[in-house]
């Protein structure tokens, strides 16, 4: 078979090697950007006890599993201590693991180490949620933004890498004169579009951003926040975006997952968090975040859960949550649930739900 007017000795037929390539390039095309497996992290802190015969392990990560597509934003939302910054750093090989599976397009990329690690840096960056202490008071923007470039060998030396540096500030929004000023000379929120910069200057495809507006004024945020969507848009970023501040998560996600002392107790698109949760302490949140509408306000029933959160040296046996949960059973104290479909999208673990 030819096209109109070809010649038939121009058309090759497809072999079955052709059509197998084609068909695991559209697999690898279609599978998340990162996948993340029974993912556990602990931090061996130290000996205690008498004469310091028992070794202290925080369980900071247990068991976690979830996927981000490409071009996606997975909101990871949670209490301090949660373990949040820890399943973020975990991707990045910042620390190290214990068990589980990190999968960057489909590579395992979980015991990667030293040399072996920086070529991954160049796909995936992190922005960090203090802009006063993650930029190095005595360089300058210049020096800042084109480091990364110099280090990975994308540019010889500074002078080379003023066009990029000058391009990337501009994608931020940072005024022409910034390049040749210290850090001290910005407010906060311009610090932070200085931490983007220097986040986009390898041009990665992820991005972790830890809290990045936490440490912001809250007339601030919304611009930062705005502008990171229209860098996705633009570029085609993937991000696990990291916070505690429900209504920013809610405006930037397309999904979420909510984290309670080193579990995923419940994840699922964004609009099925917050008008269908399920995990009592989803709900517990949900009803702890303000209406500016104050009649509206005064009708919220705010459901409150007493008791402590949970020792994460002595975890307590079942789910995490069971200590302080209004609806725990002696299932909930025996057994650790397991995440379930609910509804299609929409998974989470709760024995009595």
């Amino acid at each position: 078979m030819t096209g109109i007017g070809g010649d038939p000795r121009s058309v090759k037929t497809p072999t079955r090697e052709m059509l197998e390539k084609e068909v695991e390039t559209r697999t690898r095309e279609e599978r998340p950007l990162i996948q993340v497996k029974g993912l556990t992290v602990h931090f061996d802190v130290g000996r205690g006890g008498f004469w310091g015969q028992k070794r202290l392990v925080i369980h900071a990560v247990e068991s976690v599993s979830f996927e981000i597509g490409k071009g996606e934003t997975l909101g990871l939302v949670g209490e301090s201590g949660s373990g949040k910054s820890t399943t973020g750093r975990a991707i990045l090989r910042r620390v190290p693991t214990v068990s589980g599976q990190i999968l960057f397009k489909g590579q395992d990329i979980t015991h990667l180490e030293g040399d072996k690690v920086r070529p991954l840096r160049r796909h995936m960056q992190m922005v960090f949620q203090d802009p006063y202490a993650s930029l190095n008071p005595r360089m300058r923007v210049v020096d800042i933004v084109a480091e990364p470039l110099i280090v990975h060998g994308l540019a010889r030396n500074q002078r080379e890498a003023m066009d990029q540096v000058r391009g990337l500030l501009e994608l931020v929004g940072m005024p022409p004169d910034a390049i040749s000023r210290y850090p001290h000379a910005f407010s906060g929120g311009q610090r932070q579009r200085i931490g983007i910069a220097r986040a986009l200057a390898l041009n990665p495809e992820f991005i972790v951003a830890d809290e990045p507006v936490s440490a912001l004024d809250v007339s601030i945020r919304a611009q930062v926040v705005n502008l990171m969507q229209d860098l996705q848009r633009e570029l085609g970023l993937t991000y696990l975006f990291i916070a505690h501040d429900l209504a920013v998560v809610r405006h930037i996600s397309h999904r979420i997952a909510i984290m309670y002392a080193g579990n995923i107790v419940e994840i699922a698109e964004r609009a099925a968090i917050y008008d269908n949760s399920v995990h009592p302490y989803t709900k517990a949140l949900l009803s702890a975040v303000p209406v500016p509408d104050p009649r509206v306000q005064k009708s919220r029933k705010r459901i409150a859960y007493s008791g402590e959160a949970p020792n994460p040296l002595a975890p307590p046996m079942g789910c995490r949550f069971q200590t302080r949960c209004p609806l725990a059973t002696e299932p909930c104290r025996k057994e650790q649930p397991y995440l379930v479909e609910r509804a299609p999208g929409h998974w989470a673990a709760c024995w009595n739900q």
